[in-house]
C-alpha cells in the first residue's frame, strides 16, 4: 500500500510534526509512505516539497491580502483565519499519481486550496483526512471560541468585524466546503475524542465517518534519561526544581500564559522559598518575552529544532505546564509524559484524555489559576515521583506508540480502499 501524507509543513507546528511522525510509523509497520509539503526543511528522501518559487510566495500572500481586506486591515485573528482560496494543482504530480491513499493533514497557507482538495476527491482516490483542529468542519477557524454555528451552517463570524451578516467570508467559505464534501466520501480522523465529538456535531460532516486516531510518538528518541545529565547537557541548573513551559509562540494566548504567570504568583505568595529554589524553563519563539512577567527566575531556552536537545530539556524538567484555553491532542504533553514527566494542564479539549488525574498529573478547572498552582504544588511537593513518573511512559507506551497508531491507520486505509472497490 502507498499513502501520500499532504501537509503545508515537513517540521513546523504540531501538526507537521504529527504528519512526520504517523510517516515513521506507517513505514516501519509495512507501509510505503512519502510526505509532500509546501515547505521542506530536512534532506529526508521520504519527503518530497513543492518547488520554492515566488508564485508559492504569491499564494501564500494574496490568502492573507484577501483575509486582511474581509478584516477591515486590522490584523486582529490574521493567523487565525484560512480560508483556502489558492493552492497548487497536485494531482498531476507523479506522487499523487503512484498514491493508493491520499491522507490529508494541515494544508493551510497557500498549499491546497479548496479547488484542488475537490479535484483530488473527483480523481477518484480513496481520501483520509486528519484533523488537528476543527477547521475542515467549519467555515474559516481553527477553534470555534465556544461559537456553535458550525453545527448547522457558518455565518456572522465572531472573528469578523461586520456582525450580523448572513453572507459573510465564512459563510462562503462554508458553502464551498458543503459543495466539496457534498458527493465524495471522506474518512475523517480526529486525534482526540473530544474533537472526534465536535466534529460530528458539524453539519458539513454529516454522513462522513469520523473516527479518533490519537498521533504517534517514537518512544525510543522520547525516553526518560538521567536527569542530572539532561540539564548539564542544556545548561540547567542542579540545585533546582524546575518548571517547564513548551509552545511554539509562547505570547500564544490560547496556550494560557496569563493563567500560567497568576498561577506562578500565587505560588510565590504560598511559599517565598520557591524564589529560592525554583525557576521556569521556557522553550519556544518569544521566550525571553515572558521572563519579565515571572515571578521567578527564567531561563529562556528560544526555539529548538533539534530533537536530542528537547529530549533533554524536558527530562531536565520536574513537571511541564500547559494551561491551553483550546487544545486538541497536545504533541508536547505526549512528549513530556513519554521522558516521565508528570503534565498539569486545564480540563479542555483532549487535555483530559491524555493526563489522568493524581495517576500521571493534575488536570485543573479551566481558566482557575489557583487549580493551576494546586497542580504544580502537587507534582513538586505532593506526589510519588517514582510511581507518577511510571504512569506517564505507560500512558504513552499503552496508547501512543508508533506500532499502535499504525495499526489503527492502516484499519482505516483498508477500509477506504474497500469502499471506493464496492463503489467502482
Amino acid at each position: 500500500m502507498r499513502v501520500l501524507i499532504l501537509n503545508t509543513s515537513e517540521k513546523t507546528g504540531g501538526a507537521a510534526v504529527a504528519a512526520n511522525r504517523l510517516m515513521d510509523a506507517l513505514n516501519n509497520n509495512g507501509v510505503k509512505a512519502k510526505m509532500l509539503v509546501r515547505d521542506k526543511e530536512t534532506d529526508n528522501i521520504s519527503v518530497v516539497g513543492l518547488s520554492q518559487s515566488l508564485v508559492q510566495q504569491w499564494r501564500f500572500l494574496w490568502e492573507r491580502l484577501v483575509i486582511f481586506f474581509h478584516l477591515h486591515f486590522s490584523k486582529n485573528h490574521l493567523f487565525e483565519i484560512d480560508i483556502a482560496n489558492v493552492g497548487t494543482d497536485i494531482t498531476k504530480l507523479r506522487e499523487f499519481k503512484e498514491a493508493d491513499v491520499v491522507h490529508i493533514h494541515w494544508i493551510n497557507q497557500g498549499f491546497l486550496s479548496l479547488k484542488v482538495i475537490r479535484k483530488i476527491l473527483d480523481s477518484g482516490k480513496p481520501v483520509v483526512w486528519t484533523m488537528h483542529d476543527i477547521w475542515p468542519a467549519t467555515g474559516i477557524c481553527h477553534y470555534t471560541r465556544g461559537c456553535k454555528q458550525f453545527m448547522s451552517r457558518c455565518h456572522d463570524c465572531q472573528l469578523l468585524p461586520s456582525r450580523g451578516s448572513d453572507k459573510d467570508l465564512s459563510a462562503k467559505v462554508w458553502e464551498a466546503k458543503r459543495i466539496m464534501l457534498a458527493e465524495h466520501n471522506v474518512h475523517f480522523v480526529t486525534c482526540s475524542r473530544w474533537l472526534k465529538g465536535e466534529a460530528r456535531q458539524s453539519s458539513l460532516l454529516s454522513g462522513q465517518q469520523v473516527v479518533n486516531i490519537p498521533n504517534a510518538i517514537d518512544t525510543h528518541v522520547f525516553m526518560r534519561d538521567d536527569k542530572v545529565k539532561a540539564r548539564m547537557a542544556v545548561a540547567l541548573p542542579l540545585d533546582k526544581k524546575i518548571i517547564l513551559f513548551v509552545s511554539q509562540k509562547v505570547t500564544d494566548v490560547r496556550k494560557g500564559m496569563d493563567y500560567f504567570v497568576e498561577a506562578l504568583k500565587k505560588l510565590v505568595v504560598a511559599c517565598p522559598e520557591m524564589k529560592e529554589n525554583t525557576v521556569v524553563a521556557v522553550l519556544g519563539g518569544h521566550a525571553e518575552d515572558l521572563a519579565e512577567r515571572l515571578p521567578l527566575k527564567s531561563c529562556p531556552m528560544g526555539y529548538v529544532n533539534d530533537e536530542k536537545r528537547i529530549v533533554s530539556i524536558y527530562n531536565a524538567a520536574d513537571v511541564f505546564v500547559l494551561p491551553s484555553l483550546e487544545d486538541n491532542l497536545p504533541n508536547t504533553i505526549m512528549e513530556a509524559m513519554a521522558c516521565g514527566i508528570p503534565c498539569v494542564g486545564f480540563k479542555v479539549g483532549g487535555i483530559p484524555e491524555m493526563i489522568d488525574h493524581k495517576r500521571n498529573g493534575y488536570v485543573a478547572t479551566l481558566r482557575d489559576a489557583e487549580d493551576l498552582a494546586s497542580g504544580i504544588m502537587w507534582v513538586l511537593r505532593g506526589a510519588d515521583g517514582v510511581s507518577v513518573s511510571d504512569n506517564c511512559v505507560k500512558k504513552v507506551a499503552t496508547n501512543y506508540s508508533q506500532h499502535s497508531v499504525a495499526l489503527k491507520y492502516i484499519e482505516v486505509y483498508n477500509q477506504a480502499l474497500a469502499l471506493k472497490h464496492y463503489k467502482i
